[in-house]
């Protein structure tokens, strides 16, 4: 254990405080036993290290942080980590990467049951549904989602530069005011372009010069890495799943004929299904559908989309077409905050309530004319006018 207590002050020492994931203050860090889900590279990993940084600085011994890939647990069990720990005046295990690690929710559940003076917080793939399999951790753990960064978080990244959150009702009734608010301060419409590009992953910084070879290679990650460690999926799977993701990449959005895209990627329809259900809990793509209710796997989404906007350049590159990204931008943020499904008329509808329609500033109602809570969302304006709000105001929900 003296091992692993070294590596965890030395990630503890390179763990930078000065940005903070929103996330961060949401959590209940008093609740004795959290889970925190994500995509890979949203910053799960440096949410568990600034804990232990800003919260134990002066009871280093108190915590322990470990990832469940690492080699020592290839002859050791988390569970006796965890006795150990405590044993020896432990508070609080970190334990990251819990998906690598066959029996992590059973030894989880065993550690709190037996330990009850122990506080937990693992973290692991936007695949994982914690709450499946033998151990019940549905009447335990407090869990958490981390979306990618905001357009609102990446201002505070890039610029030092920061705004509170602005609620969906907010933006409805005084998006004029907020609007002024934000451009007061920033230029919000060439940074806006930036963040469309390279600014949903908080490694935008790190690997700014060669961000979307970065991205590709966290793509790749997810498919071959994570993907078999949460999936009972067969090897040759993973490559057909590789191929339907290229080729969304080229279409979307698009309202899929399942039968058609099936015989292009090789498989049935319910592989298909299933395998587009896959990237969906990967973040990787996002499935509109008509409703959220029922047996998802098995409904054929109203149209798909890449997940987020990076990942549109990162793969289509120079092709990459704008109203796309407009959709998708949107699509993506909403997603954290509201339910979205498709409507009848516009392009979505958030919370079975309010209708939207995205384009360009110069997009006219035709679509949602006579509509009631109807708004227009408008790219490359920096006000909007009466139901016409900006398109990049909506990044500030989270």
């Amino acid at each position: 254990m003296d091992r692993l207590f070294n590596l965890y002050f030395q990630r503890i020492a390179q763990t930078s405080t000065n940005f903070v994931r929103y996330l961060y203050s949401q959590i209940d860090w008093e609740s004795r036993l959290i889970g925190i889900t994500g995509a890979r590279g949203t910053g799960k990993t440096t949410i568990l290290l600034q804990y232990a940084k800003l919260q134990f600085a002066n009871m280093r011994n108190k915590a322990l942080y470990v990832t469940l890939d690492h080699i020592w647990f290839a002859n050791n069990s988390l569970f006796d980590l965890g006795e150990e720990f405590v044993r020896n005046g432990g508070e609080v295990l970190l334990i990251d990467e819990v998906h690598k690690y066959k029996t992590w929710a059973t030894e989880i559940k065993n550690l709190y049951d037996f330990f009850p003076q122990l506080k937990i917080v693992f973290t692991g793939s936007s695949m994982l549904e914690i709450y499946r399999g033998n151990a019940d951790l549905s009447r335990r753990a407090v869990h958490y989602v981390l979306h990618g960064m905001s357009f609102r978080e990446f201002i505070l990244y890039d610029k030092q530069v920061e705004f509170p959150a602005f609620p969906l009702e907010k933006i409805f009734e005084n998006h004029i005011e907020l609007a002024g608010e934000v451009n007061e301060k920033i230029k919000a419409i060439p940074i806006f372009k930036t963040y469309l590009e390279s600014g949903f992953y908080p490694y935008y910084k790190i690997e700014k010069k060669h961000y979307h070879t970065q991205l590709l290679n966290t793509v790749n990650a997810v498919l071959e890495v994570d993907l078999p460690a949460v999936e009972a999926i067969e090897p040759f799977s993973i490559q057909k799943i590789k191929k339907l993701l290229l080729v969304i990449a080229d279409k979307v959005p698009f309202t899929p004929n399942i039968a058609e895209l099936a015989a292009l990627i090789g498989v049935n329809r319910n592989y298909l299904l299933n395998f587009l259900n896959i990237l969906e809990k990967a973040q990787l793509i996002s499935l509109l559908r008509q409703d959220v209710s029922g047996m998802r796997t098995l409904a054929k989404p109203e149209k798909i989309y890449l997940n987020n906007t990076n990942i549109n350049f990162a793969l289509a590159g120079d092709k990459t077409d704008i109203g796309n990204i407009r959709e998708t931008f949107f699509f993506n943020q909403l997603q954290a905050v509201s339910t979205v499904t498709s409507a009848l008329q516009g392009d979505f509808k958030i919370n079975d309530k309010y209708l939207f329609e995205v384009g360009g500033k110069n997009k006219g109602h035709e679509q949602i004319m006579g509509q009631s809570n109807a708004y227009l969302v408008l790219d490359n304006v920096e006000y909007g006018y009466n139901n016409k709000i900006p398109l990049w105001l909506f990044g500030f929900l989270y």
